[in-house]
């Protein structure tokens, strides 16, 4: 069976106006729901409605950072998780970035890949049911126990957006999480990946067939991704160091107008699936066609759709 994802929330929805939506996501051929943690909603909450809203569905935070709650905090929602939605929960961990880990939380971001390392091998004994006495490199456990550890332990997959966090999720995790590529990016994240983990991706959905107003949104969010430094190395490495330079340059200068500007137009379709609805799902199956496992829509507005035409329209039984 084919997966398809949907971000929730959808961006400009308040999460109480959802559940019709969600309970829609089924019978419209969605497979799974994603939520993610940045300034907005928490990743827990949104599937939390969920697993009751719509119980068929797969659900998993892409991702919760592995800094802003403690290891046994974090065992324990995602332990609550598991236990709403027995079998269907899938829990995503990573670095998140600097600046919401250090400027949002006043937490120091040192030694990431260590950081996910730990938790990802504490979380497997946790949600095991182990009681867990540790001292790991990056911080220690000294004997903690889950009440009632799930009956199902959830995979575990990681945001990797670079070599070393690619294989550490081949070699440890059950999958990893990506995002911000093209499909022939694919192809180099396999390469590091391998071929049989899961690989999920967040892939950014306008629906238009304006592509001016897709290229317009597309580069305001480029922006505000490419130039924090996980995102920038991400680039640099798949390839678009030379075609992003001029935009990190002048951001860099505080020229916020010039950087939008020089983003060329074949990175924003690179990385931004525009156009109809039936043009988008077709652009969505060549990620799967290239080795992506779980594509997961964000929906970014456009085309005069409300959120549940959007939904609706981008559902892989539309077309």
């Amino acid at each position: 069976m084919s997966r398809w994802g949907l971000t929730i929330p959808l961006a400009g929805l308040p999460l109480a106006g959802h559940r019709e939506i969600v309970e829609s996501l089924p019978g419209l051929g969605y497979t799974d729901a994603w939520s993610a943690e940045t300034n907005g909603t928490d990743a827990f909450t949104p599937l939390a409605l969920a697993s009751q809203w719509a119980p068929e569905l797969r659900l998993g935070p892409a991702i919760v950072p592995v800094y802003t709650r403690g290891p046994a905090l974090l065992a324990q929602q995602a332990a609550t998780l598991a236990d709403l939605a027995p079998g269907r929960f899938v829990l995503g961990i990573g670095t998140s970035s600097d600046t919401i880990v250090e400027r949002w939380n006043g937490i120091p971001f040192e030694e990431p890949y260590k950081r996910t390392r730990d938790t990802l091998r504490f979380l497997r004994r946790a949600l095991a049911g182990e009681k867990v006495k540790e001292e790991y490199e990056t911080f220690a456990v000294k004997g903690f126990k889950l009440e009632s550890a799930p009956a199902t332990p959830p995979p575990i997959v990681l945001a990797a957006l670079r070599p070393g966090m690619l294989r550490l999720a081949a070699r440890e995790a059950d999958g990893a999480i990506t995002n911000w590529l093209a499909p022939k990016d694919v192809a180099t994240v396999r390469g590091e990946l391998g071929d049989g983990p899961e690989l999920v991706a967040r892939l950014f959905v306008c629906p238009t067939g304006d592509a001016e107003e897709a290229r317009a949104i597309g580069r305001w969010m480029i922006a505000a991704y490419m130039n924090v430094p996980v995102y920038q190395k991400f680039h640099q490495w798949l390839g678009r160091g030379e075609a992003l330079g001029p935009m990190n340059e002048a951001w860099a200068a505080g020229d916020r107008k010039k950087a939008l500007e020089v983003i060329p137009d074949e990175v924003v379709d690179d990385l931004i699936v525009h156009g109809t609805p039936d043009a988008c799902r077709a652009r969505i199956r060549e990620y799967v066609a290239a080795g992506l496992t779980t594509p997961v829509l964000a929906i970014v507005p456009g085309g005069g759709l409300s959120h549940a035409e959007a939904v609706r329209a981008l559902a892989p039984d539309a077309g």
